[in-house]
């Protein structure tokens, strides 16, 4: 076990969860990742053995036929997953946070109708907030639905799914003028509709096209799409909560708990590059000697390991925050913030710690290089992350004069 990124206070249970899911990391995701992730090859064996383990239902509550835990355990499962391969933590955390969403804001018939398929992984969820002129500008979005009888009309164009083309539930934020006067402020007049469709790609239901895969630099694998909605008819009983408005809110809940799994994937993936890092420091020879015996090295692989530390211990701190029912997008912000950037630093180090030999496919290293960066973008830029924390600080510590 590594001494590095070790979290203390753990139940039997956690423990025994997180070993079961590395062994599972070590045996069945590192040895086929690499030539999975160049194919870019959707990685069903592996994510049918995350169904068997019942990590679609983590924290889904028991009563829906999921394992109840928290936060905190999910966490570090990311983690272990995201070092072995950090699409198949992003299969995982989509889904998870729509069945977060649904835990805490569905109505009763809501939970009880996606709930109990989504902790056994018969239903996959997704959810989308971005659209193609929007970028981190929530309050623009332009898509919108319109009541009709006792269903809405959506159109639209939504872009960046994660999971759009294998997931068959979508939460779908759009701007809903009914019952919110013009003058309304924007991230009022929001609501998140439950779209259920067909996987695949083509139309997948009456007014819906999921087009096809976005080809990435990274991030392979996992299928990133657009959603088109295109007259697409959504009964009244399929928003979110039951009320429309809310959805804002209901998104932001969200992202919140996201951006504590986007900084466990950070930790994950640094986690890799620094065994890697090590190891070849130990295996290449340079006049003479190990690399790993020359100071300059030596540097390097204790600044990767101090950024890999402090990176766990932020991100473990903002999961136990939230499991405790605080308020936490301080420390999910600061969290998300410091574990990408740590994670992008540690990958280039091992790389250049690699030398040529990291710029060839044939090398782990090469494949974290391409992934690293869209930690750096997913659920909120840096920038995002840095006004989060700026604002909350000014509410913590107002001066008063």
């Amino acid at each position: 076990m590594s001494r590095l990124a070790q979290t203390h206070g753990l139940t039997d249970v956690q423990q025994e969860i997180l070993s079961t899911v590395r062994d599972f990391v070590d045996k069945e995701i590192l040895p086929v990742a690499t030539e999975l992730e160049h194919r870019d090859e959707y990685p069903q064996d592996i994510v049918d053995g995350l169904k068997e383990l019942g990590l679609f239902g983590l924290m889904i509550p028991e009563e829906y036929g999921g394992l109840g835990e928290s936060l905190l355990t999910y966490a570090l499962c990311v983690e272990e997953i995201a070092r072995g391969w950090m699409s198949v933590s992003g299969i995982i955390n989509t889904h998870f946070i729509v069945a977060y969403m649904l835990k805490q804001h569905g109505t009763q018939e809501q939970k009880d109708h996606f709930l109990p398929r989504m902790a056994a992984g018969d239903i996959r969820g997704a959810f989308s907030m971005s659209e193609p002129a929007l970028g981190s500008d929530v309050s623009a979005i332009s898509s919108k639905a319109v009541k009709d009888g006792e269903e809405y009309v959506l159109s639209g164009q939504k872009m960046w799914l994660t999971n759009g083309g294998t997931s068959s539930l979508v939460a779908v934020l759009v701007r809903s003028d009914e019952g919110h006067p013009e003058g309304t402020a924007p991230h009022k007049s929001m609501t998140t509709f439950l779209v259920e469709k067909e996987p695949g790609f083509g139309e997948v239901r009456p007014g819906l096209t999921i087009p096809g895969k976005i080809d990435k630099m990274g991030y392979k694998g996992v299928d990133t799409t657009e959603l088109i909605m295109d007259g697409l008819r959504i009964p009244a009983n399929r928003v979110l909560g039951g009320v429309t408005g809310r959805g804002f809110y209901q998104m932001m809940d969200g992202v919140e708990v996201g951006r504590v799994n986007v900084a466990a994937r950070g930790c994950g993936v640094a986690q890799r590059a620094f065994e890697l890092g090590v190891r070849y420091a130990q295996q290449r020879h340079t006049f003479g000697k190990q690399i790993a015996q020359h100071q300059a090295v030596q540097f390097k692989l204790a600044e990767m390991a101090t950024k890999v530390e402090a990176a766990h211990a932020m991100m473990v701190n903002a999961a136990r925050k939230k499991d405790s029912g605080e308020r936490n997008d301080l420390e999910a912000g600061m969290a998300k913030y410091l574990a990408s950037e740590y994670c992008k630093e540690v990958v280039e180090d091992a790389f250049r710690i690699h030398g040529g030999y990291g710029f060839s496919k044939e090398y782990e290293i090469e494949r974290l290089y391409r992934e690293a960066p869209m930690l750096l973008i997913g659920e909120g830029t840096a920038e995002i992350q840095k006004m989060i924390i700026g604002r909350r600080l000014l509410e913590e510590y107002r001066f008063q004069g």
